[in-house]
C-alpha cells in the first residue's frame, strides 16, 4: 500500500515539475522577444541581438544562470562583426523592394525578378537566424553565414519552420503589432531547435 501511494504521489508531482519547466522556458522566450527588440532599435543590430537571444536561450536550456548581464555582454561581442551582417540585410530588403517597384511599374520580367528577389529576402532571413543559433563569441559572422546558407538549402523542413515563425511574427504585427515583440523570441528558440535538431541527427 505505501509503495503505491508514493507512486501515484509522485507522477502528478512528476508532470507539473515538468509543465512547469515548459512553461517557465515558454515565458523567458516571450522575454528574450523583448531583449531582442529593444537590443534591434538601432536598426543594424538585430543580428547581434538574436545572436545574444539565442545563446541565453541556449544558457536557459541547459539550466546554466544567466540573466540581463550576460545577454548585454553577448550583444556587445557579437556587434563586432554583427553590425556588417545587419547592414547588409537592410540593402537586401532595399533591393527587394525596387523589384516589387518595377513589378508596380509593369516592367518587362519585372514579375519575375520580384518572386525571385523575394523568395532570396527570405532564405537570407532564415540564413542569418540560423547563423545567430550557433553564434559564439569570436565566431566570424562571414562564416557563420556562409555554414548557414548551405543548411538553410540543405535542410529545407528545418528552414521551412524558421519561416513558419517568422510567418507568425508578421501574423502578430499584422493584428496587434506589440504582439509581434514577445514573439521574436519564440523564433529564436525556433532556430535554435532548428539547429539543434540538425546537430543531432
Amino acid at each position: 500500500m505505501k509503495t503505491r501511494t508514493a507512486s501515484s504521489g509522485g507522477a502528478p508531482a512528476q508532470r507539473e515539475s515538468v509543465f512547469a519547466e515548459r512553461f517557465g522556458l515558454f515565458a523567458e522566450c516571450l522575454l528574450t522577444g523583448v531583449w531582442i527588440a529593444v537590443a534591434s532599435l538601432p536598426v543594424v543590430t538585430y543580428p547581434a541581438a538574436f545572436a545574444a537571444g539565442s545563446r541565453h536561450l541556449r544558457r536557459r536550456t541547459a539550466h546554466v544562470g544567466g540573466g540581463w548581464r550576460e545577454f548585454v555582454a553577448d550583444y556587445r561581442a557579437a556587434l563586432r562583426g554583427g553590425w556588417l551582417a545587419g547592414l547588409a540585410g537592410w540593402a537586401a530588403a532595399a533591393a527587394v523592394w525596387v523589384d516589387v517597384q518595377a513589378v508596380r511599374a509593369g516592367i518587362p520580367g519585372g514579375p519575375v525578378v520580384g518572386v525571385v528577389g523575394l523568395f532570396a529576402l527570405i532564405g537570407l532571413a532564415v540564413a542569418g537566424l540560423r547563423a545567430a543559433a550557433v553564434w559564439e563569441p569570436g565566431a566570424s559572422w562571414r562564416e557563420l553565414l556562409g555554414a548557414a546558407g548551405r543548411r538553410t538549402v540543405l535542410d529545407p523542413a528545418g528552414s521551412f519552420l524558421i519561416v513558419g515563425g517568422l510567418a507568425v511574427v508578421v501574423c502578430s504585427a499584422w493584428f496587434v503589432l506589440p504582439l509581434a515583440v514577445p514573439v521574436l523570441g519564440a523564433v529564436a528558440a525556433a532556430a535554435l531547435a532548428v539547429e539543434e535538431r540538425g546537430r543531432h541527427r
